[in-house]
């Protein structure tokens, strides 16, 4: 299948500029709305979404291509969250497709390099995935998201404004009343859905449902890793006895990018314990050594070389390199200023947000001029300076602090550590039959206190690589009984420490589409988002090639015709490893596993251990083959008394194209459990 088939086969829509549209343009847009005329005091829309990040972005463009009214509105003038703010990533160690507006998103940032600079060009291949990322400047993501979103007539954007007061009767929102961040205009929004997808959580705090704060004692879910935890210094390789662990052994056979990094928790009396801090921030500053791109900015105010010496002489490197000559620099991080972010009004944000601004900067010139720092070091670092091109109407610093954790929801259910480890009794981590995404980055967490022992790094920084493995993100996480017209899928439900896997911007994309569905299902069925049959939404979901089940050898083959039942069926527990072979030969023994596993799922019985065990023995044994009418007799059988019988499954054998007389693969097995079971 060529590359247009495939963007099409995956709902992708073609770049295609939008008239009168340039940087330029974006650059120097001002005002709080996009169109002064879109956005009305008191309007009634189907959704209000909260929250330009790239989630946001998502569902809001998910639900309006799906025919929903939308209002996006976000606190700065700028679209895109930290996409637009320095990033300069797509932070996943995954190399495929996810969904289709993140998958759409990337093609779109590849063929805008391609196009301005040349396939050949030096631009296009810094764009292009290293190690899984796609790599971009701000301002070129910025000037691709005004597109996607400039193209929905059924999108409304109010920029500069945060949610402030809302109106709910009988647990549900029936208005939110915006004020601009600068004056004291505000303007009210009704809806029939609502959806946070802010990084602070906002919309959901001022709605009033619980939300966690800090980090859980380990011993409220049962996790390793939780609450104040001091990790060894990053070594490589692990002790022998860790090399032979056989968790060890699957977390490095995964398709994922791997670290060669490792460390492990130090004993301390307070290991464990609860603690209201959160992981630290900074600003994603962007460098370039570009001398006809580049300012110097010179010596701040308030310079002071013996505190940066104190906290961050040991700042090495000039970040993460990016299209022309730029980088992403993820220094410094003040730790303790995140607490005073996150509770704090937005006018005490912004204090906070300048004092990040400031010692970045003045780090920046440390570095530069600072007899301390050795001379080749020094000479190195004055060819860096800010960019010219981006952020002009902000001394070409970002808008925002990268937040890399804020409120999260007290969900229907709750992501913790057990959901990105290996379950016992399965080769992956626990199933969901709810799942409305995966997640694959490593859990982390930045530190979170200036704490230290000898040999650790700072108290709270927990990088748990080669400890985590691909999860299932459940519906559930998203959804409050507080407000059940209310939707959280990115400040969502989560402990401190399945936070860290699930906080990326790639992940948030995915999931925050797959509210979007959801949305426009609740909408459609005028019932509250819980009320849609789980079911339905994940089919759905599937369907539409929506990572639902991570598998490790589906990248490349997204748009095969057995992918939606694949990805279905690993919610339902038919896979209980991260293979899903689905081209080779369904052998006897898993054919008589798989059907036994329809049996116990028409009952609505669980995946148990001894389903699980069976499962796992005959997806080690290749012998034998079952040809496609006999399995489609036996299924057929199985399914009986739910107006589906051999006539139906015969017909799906030519819809697919599948020859009645062959051994049957694995994924058309699965197509034809997939379509009978509808």
């Amino acid at each position: 299948m060529d590359r247009r088939n495939l963007l099409k086969t995956l709902g992708i829509l073609p770049f295609i500029p939008l008239k009168g549209l340039s940087i330029e343009a974006i650059r120097s847009r001002k005002g709080h709305v996009i169109d002064e005329d879109s956005v009305v005091d008191g309007m009634v829309y189907q959704l209000v979404v909260y929250g330009a990040t790239p989630g946001g972005i998502a569902l809001a463009i998910r639900a309006a291509r799906e025919g929903l009214t939308v209002l996006l509105v976000n606190h700065t003038q700028h679209l895109g969250g930290m996409f637009v703010n320095g990033l300069g990533t797509m932070d996943t160690l995954y190399n495929g497709a996810r969904s289709p507006l993140y998958d759409e998103l990337r093609y779109h940032i590849y063929d805008y390099y391609r196009t301005k600079y040349g396939k050949a060009s030096n631009q296009y291949e810094a764009a292009l995935p290293g190690f899984a990322k796609t790599k971009f400047e701000s301002h070129v993501v910025e000037y691709i998201v005004d597109h996607m979103v400039g193209r929905e007539p059924n999108i409304k954007v109010a920029k500069g404004f945060y949610p402030h007061g809302v109106e709910k009767s009988n647990g549900r929102i029936s208005t939110v009343t915006f004020h601009a961040m600068d004056g004291d205009s505000t303007f009210s929004a009704k809806g029939n859905l609502f959806a946070d997808c802010s990084y602070e959580g906002d919309l959901a705090h001022v709605s009033g449902v619980p939300m966690r704060f800090g980090r859980e004692s380990q011993a409220e879910f049962g996790e390793r890793h939780a609450g104040i935890a001091y990790m060894e210094k990053d070594h490589w390789p692990p002790s022998d006895d860790v090399l032979q662990q056989e968790d060890f052994k699957e977390e490095r056979r995964l398709n994922l990018f791997q670290y060669d990094s490792w460390s492990a928790p130090l004993p301390h009396r307070d290991t464990g314990l609860a603690d209201e801090n959160i992981q630290a921030y900074n600003i994603r500053t962007t460098l370039t050594n570009n001398p006809e791109n580049r300012i110097i900015p010179g010596k701040p105010k308030n310079y002071d070389p013996n505190y940066l010496k104190k906290y961050f002489e040991d700042v090495r490197g000039m970040g993460l390199k990016v299209p022309n000559n730029k980088t992403s620099w993820n220094h410094p991080e003040l730790v303790g200023e995140q607490n005073k972010y996150m509770l704090g009004t937005w006018a005490q944000r912004r204090q906070v947000t300048e004092k990040f601004r400031e010692v970045t900067l003045a780090l920046l010139y440390f570095k530069q001029n600072d007899p301390s720092v050795p001379e080749k070091e020094r000479n190195e670092w004055k060819t860096y300076g800010l960019p010219k091109d981006e952020y002009a109407d902000n001394g070409h610093m970002p808008y925002e602090l990268y937040v890399r954790e804020g409120r999260r929801l007290v969900g229907k259910k709750v992501f913790t550590e057990h959901d990105a480890s290996l379950q016992p009794g399965l080769r992956r981590a626990p199933i969901h039959g709810d799942s409305i995404s995966v997640t694959e980055w490593f859990m982390d967490s930045h530190a979170c206190t200036l704490g230290q022992l000898p040999g650790s790094k700072l108290e709270g920084e927990v990088m748990l690589k080669n400890k985590t493995y691909p999860g299932q993100v459940p519906l559930g996480t998203i959804l409050t009984d507080e407000a059940e017209n209310l939707l959280v899928p990115v400040c969502l439900s989560a402990s401190h420490i399945g936070w860290g896997t699930i906080r990326l911007g790639t992940t948030g994309m995915s999931i925050c589409e797959a509210a979007g569905y959801l949305a426009v299902l609740s909408e459609g069925r005028g019932m509250a988002p819980a009320g849609i049959k789980t079911d339905e939404l994940v089919r759905l979901l599937a369907s539409k090639r929506v990572m639902v089940s991570f598998f490790n050898d589906v990248e490349g083959r997204e748009y095969a015709a057995w992918y939606p039942a694949v990805q279905y069926l690993g919610t339902q527990g038919f896979f209980c490893t991260y293979e899903a072979k689905a081209e080779e030969k369904l052998s006897r023994s898993l054919a008589e596993a798989w059907l036994g596993r329809v049996r116990r799922w028409r009952r609505r019985e669980g995946l148990d251990s001894r389903a699980a065990a069976e499962i796992l023995a005959a997806e080690a044994d290749s012998e034998g083959g079952v040809t496609a009418t006999a399995f489609a007799e036996r299924l057929a059988g199985e399914i009986g008394g739910r107006g589906f019988d051999i006539g139906n499954l015969r017909r799906l054998l030519g819809d697919f194209g599948i020859d009645p007389r062959q051994p049957i693969s694995r994924g058309n097995a699965c197509i034809l459990i997939f379509e009978a079971s509808k």
